[in-house]
């Protein structure tokens, strides 16, 4: 069958805008904050018989692009061994086992079998942030687990809706084993209806177009993301690029943990070896294969956006299965920072790899890090429980036309902090400040961007908080003689005491009082060239801005501002760069 270009660019805006809609019908009707203000969350079709992803919400976090079309093809090989209940026309699984293709616990997946003319022409997927999943701690991020079941509710593939309706029992049991379980049904029915409303649109897509049509555009578009990928990896030399990025720790054992990538470009395929890093972790920053094949993936969707998003832009990544290392976890082994964290600094190293090769496409390592909070406590006020998941933004890296974005959503995601006037509104807590982490880009020709500074106040009589965040140790990489950028802070005052956590920015159970307050400031991009490379007016404007103070000016960038003024004093600044080594 011969589609002419203009019905494929058509079916392609087609799929993608069911997607999307689906995005925005998730959101729209989800209870949690995460969800609905947040946008932790993402929608996919996936293909019948192998579960290749067809398309996904351009508004889904990109790090489930690779965990979802990994979990469905698990869902369909338990479902042909008979281990998983036959499909039938409005069932939805649910699924959270990170080993069986998740992320974390927290990311629960709903899946639902799309019938045309009596049997399966594709499956409609997403995946959401629950704010509980049960486990030790409220929020599920257990920074101190060391087995998956301390961490929270583990769901294999079951049957939650059975041909259209709850099923109670199974929603009971789940419901008893997590905290603040009467706000889930609005988070599980937004769910259901994003599912839903996927259906409405592909029948209305399939039904103008017709179905052999639609299924041969699929066909086609995967070929085309295919090639497109190879011929922009032909602009790698052939070679090896090698890195390594650096995890805090594991939250157990304080000490840090390696990615060590070898990236081998051959003709159009490019390999990723992570066999030289750190084993097995005992804390929860094992990452399962699934979030270690999707961190690829999106590092190669920053670098080469153009590709379009389906499974034919993976055929040319080929990733060694990293065995006995902490990038390949398997039961127990707890992986609550896999997604949020471990995820982004897999990204880094990749992007650490091939900077010098695509100067122009890649960037210096972004802040690197979800900035997971957890708070939960009573409420006097609503008298009832409540669990609050804060995540944050920080600075990107600087690249080779301008400085890297300020308080930038994570790497792996397009999700948005909720505001903080939500966040008082609907938990028992006074946001002091909110702002910029002043000073913390890295230095470059191309600074990096600036993190998030914020501060808050416990408004209950008592409360837990749970960190899980990375980048306190080592700050985000520069690149191209750029300097790292500022590591990740958390400071906790409980009643006249400061108090930081031993792992800098990881460990659960901190208990707080009325009163006492947290401030957290996250990591500024890495810089991108020599600084004293930079625009001395770009300097200039920093300092008067209140970035950069005159004395960081002139230690960082061989820039002297006269006190007395907001003026460039030439002479000294000539010497200064004419004496420092660049870098």
């Amino acid at each position: 069958m011969i589609i002419d270009k203009i019905t494929l660019s058509v079916i392609q805006a087609g799929l993608q805008q069911v997607c999307d809609e689906m995005d925005l019908s998730f959101s729209r009707a989800a209870f949690s904050p995460v969800i609905s203000e947040a946008n932790d969350r993402s929608d996919g079709i996936y293909a019948a018989d192998n579960g290749d992803l067809i398309a996904q919400g351009i508004g889904g976090l990109p790090v489930f692009v690779g965990t979802m079309e990994y979990s469905t093809r698990e869902l369909i090989r338990l479902i042909n061994e008979g281990k998983v209940d036959q499909p039938n026309p409005k069932d939805i699984y649910i699924v959270n086992d990170p080993y069986l293709g998740g992320t974390h616990l927290m990311d629960v997946r709903f899946v639902k079998p799309y019938f045309r003319k009596g049997k399966i022409f594709c499956w409609l997927s997403n995946t959401g942030h629950w704010p509980d999943i049960g486990g030790s701690v409220p929020g599920g991020f257990s920074a101190s687990a060391t087995a998956v079941e301390q961490e929270g509710l583990r769901l294999p593939p079951v049957k939650l809706f059975k041909k259209g309706k709850l099923d109670n029992e199974i929603y009971s049991i789940i419901c008893s084993n997590i905290r603040v379980a009467d706000q889930r049904i609005g988070d599980v029915k937004a769910q259901e209806a994003a599912l839903l409303v996927g259906e409405e649109r592909l029948d209305i897509l399939l039904d103008k177009y017709g179905d052999e049509v639609v299924e041969n555009s699929i066909s086609l578009l995967r070929e085309t993301a295919c090639n497109q990928m190879k011929s922009f990896i032909q602009e790698i030399p052939n070679g090896i690029y090698e890195s390594s990025a650096w995890i805090d720790s594991d939250g157990v054992i304080n000490e840090p943990l390696e990615i060590k990538l070898a990236i081998t470009k051959k003709d159009e395929e490019l390999e990723f070896d992570f066999s030289g890093s750190s084993k097995p972790c005992k804390g929860p920053m094992n990452s399962v294969l699934a979030t270690t094949l999707s961190s690829v993936y999106l590092a190669m969707r920053h670098i080469f956006p153009e590709v379009p998003i389906n499974g034919g832009a993976f055929i040319p990544l080929k990733v060694k299965r990293p065995f006995n290392t902490f990038l390949d976890a398997h039961y127990p082994r707890p992986v609550s920072g896999c997604a949020a964290e471990v995820s982004q600094r897999i990204a880094e190293a990749v992007f650490i790899a091939l900077v010098e090769v695509l100067p122009s496409r890649v960037t210096a390592a972004p802040a690197g890090t979800s900035g997971n909070f957890a708070l939960g406590g009573f409420n006097e006020d609503t008298n009832s429980d409540f669990v609050m998941y804060q995540l944050s933004g920080g600075g990107y890296g600087g690249n080779s036309d301008h400085d890297g974005l300020a308080n930038g959503c994570s790497t792996i995601g397009i999700s948005k902090a909720p505001p903080v006037e939500i966040m008082e509104q609907k938990f028992p807590v006074l946001y002091h400040h909110y702002a910029l982490h002043d000073g913390s880009g890295g230095a470059g020709k191309q600074r990096g961007g600036f993190g998030l500074d914020y501060k808050l106040e416990i408004l209950c009589e008592n409360a837990q908080a749970s960190f899980v965040m990375d980048h306190g140790r080592y700050g985000p990489q520069g690149a191209m003689g750029g300097l790292d950028g500022e590591v990740n802070v958390v400071n906790v005052q409980q009643s006249n005491k400061v108090y930081t956590p031993i792992h800098l920015s990881k460990e659960q159970d901190i208990q707080l009082t009325k009163g006492d307050t947290v401030h957290v400031k996250t990591p500024g991009g890495g810089g991108y060239g020599p600084p004293f490379e930079r625009n001395e007016l770009l300097v200039l404007k920093d300092v008067i801005e209140k970035k950069y103070s005159r004395k960081k000016a002139i230690e960082l960038f061989g820039v002297s501002i006269d006190e007395n003024n907001f003026e460039i004093n030439q002479k000294e600044t000539k010497l200064l760069r004419q004496n420092k080594k660049i870098i």
